[in-house]
């Protein structure tokens, strides 16, 4: 039996294209926007909760789902 997550048997990644950095860097950027604005919404009231489900596909309420 061999152990393949040894640090020597795993091959040590490429550097990164500056088209990829940037791309991952605005990436990062476009998610901290997203995570400050749904920190800065008002809580609905009476609201389900959780994940948009128009943006998912679903609706999940206790457990029982919708596709739609």
């Amino acid at each position: 039996m061999s152990d393949e997550s040894t640090p020597e048997s795993r091959p040590t990644p490429r550097p990164l294209s500056p088209a990829a950095q940037r791309a991952l860097a605005e990436a990062a950027a476009r998610r901290a926007e997203i995570d400050r604005k749904a920190a800065a919404a008002k809580d609905e009231k009476g609201g389900r909760g959780g994940l948009d489900p128009a943006r998912y596909g679903d609706w999940e309420i206790k457990g029982l789902t919708a596709d739609f």
